[in-house]
């Protein structure tokens, strides 16, 4: 048990290095970095570029968990860096690798190009089949509405649940759990009027279909998205439409 007597003042980081120029395959370089209770794996790696090497790759915007950018794996597990405190590690040393499932670019960079792909194929944004006059003013939700959808809003495509999913890694068609996740969300938008647009896909066997319900995109979530739990309303509204779809439409009662 590491107590503040015995807390080290410094702690090695493992950091996935690979150079298409030259490397067939990624190598792991260590470096000695200063410990701080109050510092992140982010602020090592930043230490490391600083003061090590200027050629250490990696993404990093906002340092407070709202881009999304500096996702990687840190000891096996997808996280925020700049959420990931070096005490949590503890005694060391902390392996930092890049998102699992993506192709690696340089170091802990990866190709998101798929994910892009794959988010804008679900649509997500608000479809009207006619505007109504600016006029007539805004569209309004009662507090319910909004309750419908807002946790599935918070995703903040950090691409997490993507290298938790054990699906993604072997289908390269999936989905994936965030691009449903948000197509979830505009389907359940009462101020949307494209679910028919989206439902081709995601209703598929690419889409919600695929996913076994591991769980794992909503455990690893920084923001509590649910995406899993947002598959699972999706299977429940295909399974409803097509149970519905067999139904008598305009039969008079007797």
């Amino acid at each position: 048990m590491t107590t503040a007597a015995t807390m080290p003042e410094t702690i090695m980081i493992d950091v996935a290095r690979y150079h298409p120029e030259h490397d067939e395959e990624p190598q792991y370089e260590r470096f000695e970095v200063p410990y701080r209770s109050d510092w992140v794996v982010l602020d090592a790696l930043n230490h490391i570029k600083d003061q090590d090497d200027g050629s250490l790759t990696y993404r990093w915007s906002c340092r407070m968990g709202v881009c999304g950018s500096c996702g990687m794996m840190v000891n096996g597990v997808p996280v925020l860096t700049c959420a990931a405190f070096l005490r949590d590690y503890l005694p060391g040393p902390v392996r930092v690798e890049p998102l699992a499932g993506f192709p690696v670019e340089r170091d802990l960079v990866v190709d998101l190009k798929d994910f892009i792909g794959k988010l804008s194929a679900v649509k997500p944004w608000i479809i009207r089949e006619e505007e109504t006059p600016l006029s007539e003013g805004e569209y309004k939700q009662s507090p319910g509405q909004l309750a419908d959808f807002k946790q599935f809003s918070m995703c903040i495509n950090c691409m997490l649940c993507y290298s938790a999913c054990p699906v993604y890694q072997h289908e390269e068609e999936f989905v994936g759990p965030a691009a449903l996740a948000l197509a979830q969300r505009y389907n359940a938008d009462s101020r949307d009027e494209g679910n028919a647009e989206r439902y081709p896909l995601i209703w598929s066997d690419d889409g919600i279909w695929d996913c076994t319900f591991v769980g794992e995109c909503s455990e690893v979530c920084p923001k509590h998205v649910d995406p899993a739990g947002a598959i699972q309303s999706a299977k429940l509204e295909s399974t409803v439409g097509w149970y519905t779809s067999f139904l008598p439409l305009g039969r008079k009662r007797d």
